[in-house]
Protein backbone atom coordinates (compact mmCIF):
# COMPACT_ATOMS: atom_id res chain seq x y z
CA UNK A 1 0.00 0.00 0.00
CA UNK A 2 1.81 3.39 -1.45
CA UNK A 3 2.72 5.78 2.06
CA UNK A 4 1.52 9.10 -0.29
CA UNK A 5 -1.61 10.19 1.40
CA UNK A 6 -1.85 13.53 -0.41
CA UNK A 7 -1.22 14.30 -4.35
CA UNK A 8 -1.51 17.54 -6.33
CA UNK A 9 -1.71 17.02 -9.78
CA UNK A 10 -1.32 19.93 -12.11
CA UNK A 11 -3.24 22.10 -9.54
CA UNK A 12 -3.78 25.60 -11.25
CA UNK A 13 -6.30 28.36 -9.82
CA UNK A 14 -7.61 31.06 -12.56
CA UNK A 15 -9.06 34.62 -10.51
CA UNK A 16 -10.53 37.17 -12.80
CA UNK A 17 -9.16 41.06 -11.50
CA UNK A 18 -11.37 43.56 -9.81
CA UNK A 19 -14.67 41.70 -9.89
CA UNK A 20 -16.31 39.28 -7.56
CA UNK A 21 -17.33 36.20 -8.88
CA UNK A 22 -16.64 34.62 -12.58
CA UNK A 23 -17.06 37.36 -14.43
CA UNK A 24 -19.67 38.42 -17.03
CA UNK A 25 -22.65 37.01 -18.12
CA UNK A 26 -21.17 36.85 -21.57
CA UNK A 27 -18.24 34.84 -20.07
CA UNK A 28 -20.43 32.45 -18.56
CA UNK A 29 -22.64 31.91 -21.89
CA UNK A 30 -19.10 31.03 -23.47
CA UNK A 31 -17.82 28.65 -20.96
CA UNK A 32 -21.06 27.09 -20.74
CA UNK A 33 -21.06 26.50 -24.65
CA UNK A 34 -17.60 25.41 -24.73
CA UNK A 35 -18.41 22.60 -22.06
CA UNK A 36 -21.47 21.81 -23.62
CA UNK A 37 -19.71 21.00 -27.20
CA UNK A 38 -17.09 19.21 -25.06
CA UNK A 39 -14.51 21.93 -24.91
CA UNK A 40 -11.85 23.20 -22.35
CA UNK A 41 -12.88 26.56 -20.74
CA UNK A 42 -11.71 29.45 -23.27
CA UNK A 43 -10.24 31.25 -20.12
CA UNK A 44 -7.91 28.95 -18.78
CA UNK A 45 -6.03 29.99 -21.80
CA UNK A 46 -5.47 33.64 -20.64
CA UNK A 47 -4.23 35.03 -17.77
CA UNK A 48 -1.60 36.65 -16.30
CA UNK A 49 1.43 35.44 -14.02
CA UNK A 50 0.94 35.46 -10.46
CA UNK A 51 3.33 38.76 -9.81
CA UNK A 52 1.47 41.32 -7.71
CA UNK A 53 4.29 44.24 -8.47
CA UNK A 54 3.46 43.81 -12.05
CA UNK A 55 1.01 46.23 -13.91
CA UNK A 56 -2.51 44.14 -15.05
CA UNK A 57 -2.43 43.06 -18.79
CA UNK A 58 -5.35 40.48 -18.94
CA UNK A 59 -8.40 40.20 -17.14
CA UNK A 60 -7.63 37.28 -15.80
CA UNK A 61 -4.48 36.10 -13.08
CA UNK A 62 -3.49 32.41 -12.50
CA UNK A 63 -2.93 32.07 -8.28
CA UNK A 64 -0.98 29.12 -8.92
CA UNK A 65 -0.10 27.45 -12.20
CA UNK A 66 0.82 23.65 -12.76
CA UNK A 67 1.47 22.65 -8.98
CA UNK A 68 3.28 19.06 -8.35
CA UNK A 69 3.91 17.40 -5.40
CA UNK A 70 3.49 14.49 -3.42
CA UNK A 71 3.21 13.93 0.65
CA UNK A 72 3.99 11.21 2.66
CA UNK A 73 2.34 10.12 5.63
CA UNK A 74 4.11 11.11 8.76
CA UNK A 75 6.06 14.18 6.89
CA UNK A 76 6.19 17.64 7.93
CA UNK A 77 5.87 20.00 4.67
CA UNK A 78 6.94 23.56 5.09
CA UNK A 79 5.72 25.70 2.30
CA UNK A 80 7.43 28.55 1.50
CA UNK A 81 7.12 32.07 -0.46
CA UNK A 82 6.96 35.98 -0.48
CA UNK A 83 3.72 37.43 0.68
CA UNK A 84 1.20 36.99 -3.02
CA UNK A 85 3.27 33.80 -4.23
CA UNK A 86 0.21 31.44 -3.81
CA UNK A 87 0.63 29.87 -0.26
CA UNK A 88 -2.41 30.40 0.76
CA UNK A 89 -4.33 29.93 -2.13
CA UNK A 90 -3.01 26.67 -2.45
CA UNK A 91 -3.90 25.34 1.32
CA UNK A 92 -7.73 26.71 0.64
CA UNK A 93 -7.34 24.05 -2.15
CA UNK A 94 -6.17 21.17 -0.14
CA UNK A 95 -8.55 22.33 2.64
CA UNK A 96 -11.58 21.94 0.02
CA UNK A 97 -12.32 25.43 0.56
CA UNK A 98 -12.13 26.46 -2.48
CA UNK A 99 -11.52 24.22 -5.93
CA UNK A 100 -8.90 24.00 -8.54
CA UNK A 101 -9.55 25.45 -11.86
CA UNK A 102 -7.89 22.78 -13.58
CA UNK A 103 -6.11 19.79 -12.03
CA UNK A 104 -6.63 17.52 -8.79
CA UNK A 105 -5.92 16.70 -5.09
CA UNK A 106 -6.12 13.40 -4.18
CA UNK A 107 -6.10 12.47 -0.26
CA UNK A 108 -6.22 9.86 2.07
CA UNK A 109 -8.12 10.63 5.32
CA UNK A 110 -9.52 13.65 7.22
CA UNK A 111 -8.07 17.03 7.02
CA UNK A 112 -8.13 19.90 9.32
CA UNK A 113 -7.28 23.42 8.63
CA UNK A 114 -6.50 26.21 10.67
CA UNK A 115 -6.08 29.30 7.51
CA UNK A 116 -7.27 32.44 9.64
CA UNK A 117 -8.14 33.39 12.80
CA UNK A 118 -11.46 32.03 13.93
CA UNK A 119 -11.91 30.11 11.00
CA UNK A 120 -14.86 27.55 11.20
CA UNK A 121 -15.60 29.07 14.54
CA UNK A 122 -19.30 30.55 14.94
CA UNK A 123 -18.97 34.01 17.11
CA UNK A 124 -22.23 33.16 18.79
CA UNK A 125 -21.23 29.95 20.19
CA UNK A 126 -19.07 29.30 23.21
CA UNK A 127 -15.83 27.71 23.32
CA UNK A 128 -16.91 24.40 24.10
CA UNK A 129 -19.53 24.31 21.78
CA UNK A 130 -17.01 25.24 18.65
CA UNK A 131 -15.08 22.82 19.72
CA UNK A 132 -18.35 20.09 19.33
CA UNK A 133 -18.97 21.89 15.89
CA UNK A 134 -15.80 21.86 14.69
CA UNK A 135 -15.55 18.39 15.68
CA UNK A 136 -18.92 17.25 13.82
CA UNK A 137 -17.06 18.80 10.65
CA UNK A 138 -14.36 16.80 10.67
CA UNK A 139 -16.67 13.85 10.86
CA UNK A 140 -16.19 12.85 14.70
CA UNK A 141 -18.99 11.49 17.06
CA UNK A 142 -20.34 13.42 19.83
CA UNK A 143 -18.34 10.60 22.17
CA UNK A 144 -15.03 11.02 20.28
CA UNK A 145 -15.12 14.49 21.11
CA UNK A 146 -16.31 14.12 24.56
CA UNK A 147 -13.00 11.33 25.00
CA UNK A 148 -10.85 14.68 23.78
CA UNK A 149 -12.78 17.49 25.53
CA UNK A 150 -10.60 18.25 28.59
CA UNK A 151 -7.53 17.57 26.63
CA UNK A 152 -8.41 20.41 24.11
CA UNK A 153 -9.21 22.85 26.98
CA UNK A 154 -6.20 22.44 29.07
CA UNK A 155 -3.61 22.58 26.26
CA UNK A 156 -5.29 26.34 24.67
CA UNK A 157 -5.36 27.50 27.93
CA UNK A 158 -8.59 29.18 28.14
CA UNK A 159 -10.84 26.99 30.74
CA UNK A 160 -11.81 30.15 32.32
CA UNK A 161 -13.75 31.43 28.80
CA UNK A 162 -14.47 28.07 27.98
CA UNK A 163 -18.65 28.89 28.11
CA UNK A 164 -18.51 32.49 26.92
CA UNK A 165 -18.98 33.18 23.50
CA UNK A 166 -16.56 33.48 20.83
CA UNK A 167 -17.33 36.87 19.54
CA UNK A 168 -15.42 37.73 23.23
CA UNK A 169 -12.46 36.38 22.76
CA UNK A 170 -9.23 38.02 21.62
CA UNK A 171 -7.25 37.02 18.29
CA UNK A 172 -4.83 35.29 20.52
CA UNK A 173 -7.35 33.21 22.42
CA UNK A 174 -9.51 31.99 19.20
CA UNK A 175 -6.18 30.74 17.33
CA UNK A 176 -5.15 29.22 21.05
CA UNK A 177 -8.77 27.44 21.20
CA UNK A 178 -8.45 26.87 17.23
CA UNK A 179 -5.52 24.87 17.25
CA UNK A 180 -6.24 23.03 19.90
CA UNK A 181 -9.20 21.70 18.81
CA UNK A 182 -7.19 20.92 15.17
CA UNK A 183 -4.34 19.36 16.63
CA UNK A 184 -6.37 17.00 19.19
CA UNK A 185 -9.30 15.74 16.81
CA UNK A 186 -6.70 13.40 14.96
CA UNK A 187 -7.61 14.15 11.44
CA UNK A 188 -4.32 12.41 9.61
CA UNK A 189 -3.86 15.75 7.85
CA UNK A 190 -3.45 19.23 9.15
CA UNK A 191 -3.21 22.23 7.45
CA UNK A 192 -1.54 25.54 9.33
CA UNK A 193 -1.20 28.94 7.41
CA UNK A 194 0.34 31.93 9.11
CA UNK A 195 -2.21 32.39 11.90
CA UNK A 196 0.17 30.93 14.78
CA UNK A 197 2.23 34.39 14.51
CA UNK A 198 -0.80 36.28 16.41
CA UNK A 199 0.02 33.66 19.76
CA UNK A 200 2.50 34.35 21.91
CA UNK A 201 6.04 33.27 22.20
CA UNK A 202 4.77 30.66 25.17
CA UNK A 203 2.29 29.34 22.77
CA UNK A 204 3.87 29.53 19.90
CA UNK A 205 6.40 26.77 21.46
CA UNK A 206 4.32 24.80 22.45
CA UNK A 207 2.16 25.05 19.11
CA UNK A 208 5.66 23.36 17.40
CA UNK A 209 6.49 21.10 20.29
CA UNK A 210 2.65 19.74 19.56
CA UNK A 211 2.73 19.18 15.79
CA UNK A 212 6.35 17.63 16.21
CA UNK A 213 4.52 15.18 18.30
CA UNK A 214 2.02 14.69 15.86
CA UNK A 215 4.18 13.83 13.26
CA UNK A 216 6.91 11.89 14.81
CA UNK A 217 5.01 10.44 17.21
CA UNK A 218 1.55 9.85 15.86
CA UNK A 219 2.77 9.61 11.98
CA UNK A 220 0.61 12.01 10.86
CA UNK A 221 0.92 14.79 8.12
CA UNK A 222 1.18 18.52 8.76
CA UNK A 223 1.45 21.09 5.83
CA UNK A 224 2.55 24.03 7.53
CA UNK A 225 3.26 27.76 5.96
CA UNK A 226 5.43 30.42 7.43
CA UNK A 227 7.52 33.43 7.42
CA UNK A 228 9.03 32.48 10.47
CA UNK A 229 12.31 30.68 8.84
CA UNK A 230 13.58 29.57 12.44
CA UNK A 231 10.23 27.59 12.72
CA UNK A 232 10.34 25.78 9.54
CA UNK A 233 13.38 24.42 10.02
CA UNK A 234 13.11 23.45 13.40
CA UNK A 235 9.46 21.44 12.57
CA UNK A 236 9.79 20.74 8.95
CA UNK A 237 11.22 17.65 7.52
CA UNK A 238 11.04 19.33 3.76
CA UNK A 239 10.14 22.23 1.68
CA UNK A 240 8.92 23.94 -1.23
CA UNK A 241 9.35 27.52 -2.46
CA UNK A 242 6.71 28.82 -4.23
CA UNK A 243 7.16 31.73 -6.57
CA UNK A 244 4.73 33.89 -8.35
CA UNK A 245 2.14 30.86 -8.22
CA UNK A 246 4.90 28.30 -9.02
CA UNK A 247 7.08 25.64 -7.27
CA UNK A 248 10.21 27.50 -7.89
CA UNK A 249 12.03 24.70 -5.57
CA UNK A 250 11.39 21.30 -3.77
CA UNK A 251 13.98 19.29 -1.30
CA UNK A 252 15.48 19.30 2.13
CA UNK A 253 14.02 22.13 4.48
CA UNK A 254 17.54 24.04 4.92
CA UNK A 255 17.99 24.01 1.16
CA UNK A 256 14.79 25.47 0.57
CA UNK A 257 15.14 27.67 2.85
CA UNK A 258 18.45 28.67 1.97
CA UNK A 259 16.89 28.87 -2.04
CA UNK A 260 14.41 31.30 -0.66
CA UNK A 261 16.87 33.57 1.63
CA UNK A 262 18.68 34.35 -1.32
CA UNK A 263 17.97 33.40 -4.62
CA UNK A 264 13.92 33.23 -4.07
CA UNK A 265 14.57 36.37 -2.22
CA UNK A 266 14.31 40.24 -2.97
CA UNK A 267 17.78 40.31 -1.56
CA UNK A 268 19.47 37.66 -4.10
CA UNK A 269 22.76 35.80 -3.82
CA UNK A 270 24.58 39.10 -4.45
CA UNK A 271 27.94 38.89 -3.89
CA UNK A 272 29.25 42.45 -5.76
CA UNK A 273 27.71 45.83 -4.39
CA UNK A 274 28.38 49.26 -6.66
CA UNK A 275 27.30 52.31 -4.94
CA UNK A 276 25.82 55.25 -6.48
CA UNK A 277 28.11 58.09 -6.11
CA UNK A 278 24.91 60.21 -5.34
CA UNK A 279 24.55 58.42 -1.84
CA UNK A 280 28.14 60.19 -0.83
CA UNK A 281 27.27 63.79 -2.51
CA UNK A 282 27.17 64.87 0.87
CA UNK A 283 29.57 62.89 2.86
CA UNK A 284 34.00 63.37 2.27
CA UNK A 285 34.54 59.82 1.03
CA UNK A 286 32.58 57.62 -0.95
CA UNK A 287 32.21 54.21 -1.44
CA UNK A 288 32.52 52.39 -4.96
CA UNK A 289 32.19 49.15 -4.29
CA UNK A 290 31.84 45.75 -2.05
CA UNK A 291 32.02 42.64 -2.36
CA UNK A 292 33.03 39.07 -1.31
CA UNK A 293 35.11 36.36 -3.12
CA UNK A 294 37.27 33.55 -2.39
CA UNK A 295 40.83 33.51 -3.05
CA UNK A 296 41.94 33.10 -6.29
CA UNK A 297 38.19 32.94 -7.54
CA UNK A 298 36.19 35.89 -8.99
CA UNK A 299 33.07 37.38 -7.46
CA UNK A 300 30.20 35.14 -7.98
CA UNK A 301 31.80 31.85 -8.39
CA UNK A 302 30.86 29.56 -5.39
CA UNK A 303 32.03 29.50 -2.09
CA UNK A 304 33.22 26.50 0.03
CA UNK A 305 33.95 25.86 3.94
CA UNK A 306 37.49 25.29 2.81
CA UNK A 307 38.36 28.47 0.85
CA UNK A 308 39.94 31.63 2.51
CA UNK A 309 37.53 34.75 2.36
CA UNK A 310 38.04 38.66 1.33
CA UNK A 311 35.85 40.87 1.87
CA UNK A 312 36.88 44.01 -0.20
CA UNK A 313 35.81 47.48 -0.44
CA UNK A 314 37.15 50.10 -2.55
CA UNK A 315 36.53 53.68 -2.40
CA UNK A 316 37.99 57.09 -2.38
CA UNK A 317 38.94 59.28 0.52
CA UNK A 318 39.86 62.73 -0.45
CA UNK A 319 38.67 64.71 2.83
CA UNK A 320 37.50 62.74 5.82
CA UNK A 321 40.72 62.29 7.93
CA UNK A 322 39.22 59.74 10.58
CA UNK A 323 37.33 57.10 8.63
CA UNK A 324 36.51 53.30 9.79
CA UNK A 325 35.15 50.65 8.09
CA UNK A 326 33.54 47.82 9.94
CA UNK A 327 30.99 44.84 8.65
CA UNK A 328 27.88 43.21 10.54
CA UNK A 329 27.64 39.50 9.56
CA UNK A 330 23.99 38.36 9.96
CA UNK A 331 22.67 34.50 9.65
CA UNK A 332 19.29 33.41 7.31
CA UNK A 333 16.89 34.89 9.93
CA UNK A 334 18.99 38.04 10.27
CA UNK A 335 20.42 37.29 14.08
CA UNK A 336 24.05 39.19 13.85
CA UNK A 337 26.77 36.90 14.66
CA UNK A 338 29.25 39.09 14.47
CA UNK A 339 31.13 42.68 14.09
CA UNK A 340 34.53 42.99 12.68
CA UNK A 341 36.22 46.66 12.12
CA UNK A 342 39.06 48.15 10.59
CA UNK A 343 42.37 49.22 13.00
CA UNK A 344 44.30 51.07 10.15
CA UNK A 345 44.31 54.56 9.27
CA UNK A 346 43.24 55.70 5.67
CA UNK A 347 45.23 58.46 3.43
CA UNK A 348 44.16 61.45 2.63
CA UNK A 349 44.11 60.82 -1.93
CA UNK A 350 41.83 61.24 -4.66
CA UNK A 351 43.11 58.07 -5.48
CA UNK A 352 40.93 54.99 -5.64
CA UNK A 353 41.62 52.50 -2.11
CA UNK A 354 40.84 48.82 -0.91
CA UNK A 355 40.15 47.67 2.06
CA UNK A 356 40.44 43.63 2.31
CA UNK A 357 39.69 41.39 5.46
CA UNK A 358 40.47 38.36 5.12
CA UNK A 359 38.47 35.63 6.91
CA UNK A 360 40.47 31.91 7.25
CA UNK A 361 39.18 28.97 5.76
CA UNK A 362 37.05 26.28 7.84
CA UNK A 363 35.25 29.23 10.13
CA UNK A 364 31.22 30.00 8.24
CA UNK A 365 29.08 26.77 8.71
CA UNK A 366 27.60 26.10 5.31
CA UNK A 367 24.16 28.24 4.67
CA UNK A 368 23.69 31.97 3.54
CA UNK A 369 24.97 34.94 4.90
CA UNK A 370 24.17 38.83 5.15
CA UNK A 371 26.57 41.61 5.69
CA UNK A 372 25.91 45.22 6.55
CA UNK A 373 28.56 47.24 6.04
CA UNK A 374 29.22 50.85 7.75
CA UNK A 375 31.25 53.46 7.78
CA UNK A 376 32.20 55.66 10.96
CA UNK A 377 34.70 58.79 12.37
CA UNK A 378 34.98 56.48 15.61
CA UNK A 379 32.15 58.71 16.84
CA UNK A 380 29.12 58.70 15.07
CA UNK A 381 28.09 56.88 11.87
CA UNK A 382 28.23 58.10 8.79
CA UNK A 383 26.85 55.33 6.12
CA UNK A 384 25.49 52.35 6.83
CA UNK A 385 23.88 50.13 4.18
CA UNK A 386 22.00 46.98 5.45
CA UNK A 387 21.97 43.49 3.81
CA UNK A 388 24.71 45.26 1.16
CA UNK A 389 25.85 41.93 0.03
CA UNK A 390 24.73 38.47 0.63
CA UNK A 391 26.87 34.56 0.02
CA UNK A 392 26.37 31.41 0.57
CA UNK A 393 28.96 28.99 1.75
CA UNK A 394 29.11 25.81 0.06
CA UNK A 395 30.00 22.67 2.19
CA UNK A 396 33.10 20.83 1.14
CA UNK A 397 33.08 17.17 -0.17
CA UNK A 398 34.07 14.65 2.92
CA UNK A 399 35.48 11.24 2.62
CA UNK A 400 32.96 8.23 2.32
CA UNK A 401 32.13 6.93 6.01
CA UNK A 402 32.62 10.48 7.83
CA UNK A 403 29.63 12.64 9.01
CA UNK A 404 27.98 14.10 6.40
CA UNK A 405 25.12 15.93 8.26
CA UNK A 406 25.19 19.85 8.76
CA UNK A 407 26.11 20.88 12.10
CA UNK A 408 23.94 23.70 13.88
CA UNK A 409 25.12 27.22 14.54
CA UNK A 410 26.16 29.90 11.62
CA UNK A 411 29.83 29.44 12.23
CA UNK A 412 31.93 26.16 12.11
CA UNK A 413 35.61 26.90 13.00
CA UNK A 414 38.32 24.46 12.89
CA UNK A 415 40.40 24.96 15.86
CA UNK A 416 43.87 23.19 16.77
CA UNK A 417 43.40 19.96 19.17
CA UNK A 418 46.31 18.85 20.81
Amino acid sequence: MSDVILKAENVSKQYRLGVVGTGTLSHDLNRWWHQLRGKEDPYTKVGAVNDRSAKAESEYVWALREINFEVKRGEVLGIIGKNGAGKSTLLKILSRVTGPTTGSIKTRGRIASLLEVGTGFHPELTGKENIYLNGAILGMTKAEVDEKLDEIVEFSGCKLYVDTPVKRYSSGMRVRLAFAVAAHLEPEILVIDEVLAVGDAEFQKKAIGKMQDISQGEGRTVLFVSHNMASVKSLCTRGIVLENGKIAFEGGTDESVSYYLTMGNDKGAEYLRYFNEEEFKDLKFQLLSFGVKAKEKDYGEPLLRTDDLYFETNFINSKQEDLNIALRFKDEQGNFIFVSGSEKEFQLTDKEQLARMRVPQSFFNQGAFFVDIQVSDGKKLLFREKDAISFSIIQEQTALGKWMGKTPGALKPQFEWH
